[in-house]
């Protein structure tokens, strides 16, 4: 009875087996649809990945032409910055040499002022010496005016006197030159004109003197100097000091012999 009660085993294992199997297909399967959804999820992310990769791609290449754009602005940019670093430079340049020029046009103009100054000063001084001048020239014509009227009265009271002195024999020959007729011609100084520079002889034209003649003159038998006619009147004449140091010796009363030529 034991014998029928029990089941055979391959039965038994063989119904282990396909309840294995049946549990491993079942897990298989349940397996193959859970890598299904996976290798699908999977895929859905591959593709959102893909698109989300085409976007970045599409906006990184959008970022590199705006790189490249901005590469370009940024090299213009330096282009400009360094075209108005080079017009600052040169405008620092010129403002350098401005301010030099302004310094100089400074100091020309001080030095004008201070020049300007000087003349001014020195046309004052100069008017002033005019001035002076100009009080010395009257002086002198006055004094002029009263010489010539002095050889007017003196050549009135003159008039058909004989002023001058002829002198005779061979003692006067080395004091003078012969006159006309071999006959030596003397006479004295009346007036003497240091400002104008001659001296009034008491010989005139009557008495056979003329222009350009010359002579000397003694003061006692000392030769001082000569003298020579500028002027001729009828009874006087003006003569020139020939040097400064016969003007300077020179006096009234000198004693003038004519000298031949």
């Amino acid at each position: 009875m034991n014998l029928k009660a029990k089941a055979p085993l391959p039965l038994i294992v063989l119904t282990v087996l396909i309840l294995i199997s049946s549990a491993l297909a079942g897990a298989g399967f349940y397996l193959y649809k859970k890598e299904l959804g996976l290798n699908l999820k999977l895929q859905a992310d591959l593709e959102s990945t893909k698109t989300k990769l085409n976007v970045t791609e599409r906006r990184f290449e959008e970022a590199q032409k705006k790189s490249n754009l901005l590469d370009l602005q940024l090299k213009d940019a330096q282009a400009n910055l360094d075209s108005l670093k080079g017009e600052l430079d040169q405008e620092k340049s010129a403002r350098a040499e401005a301010l030099s020029k302004m310094q100089q046009i400074k100091t020309d103009l001080d030095q004008q002022r201070s020049a300007k100054t000087d003349l001014e000063n020195k046309l004052k001084q100069a008017q002033e010496e005019v001035k002076n001048a100009q009080g010395q020239v009257n002086e002198l014509q006055s004094q002029k005016k009263d010489l010539e009227t002095k050889l007017s009265d003196l050549e009135r009271k003159t008039q058909g006197v004989e002023l001058g002195k002829i002198v005779v024999g061979p003692e006067s020959a080395p004091l003078a030159a012969q006159g006309a007729q071999g006959r030596l011609l003397e006479g004295k100084v009346l007036v003497v004109n240091k400002d104008y520079n001659f001296a009034v002889l008491n010989l005139g034209g009557k008495d056979g003197v003329f222009v350009g003649a010359i002579f000397s003159v003694y003061r006692g038998n000392n030769y001082i100097g000569d003298v020579k006619v500028e002027k001729v009147h009828d009874s006087m004449a003006a003569a020139g000091f020939t040097s400064n140091e016969v003007k300077d010796k020179v006096a009234e009363g000198d004693r003038v012999v004519q000298k031949s030529k």
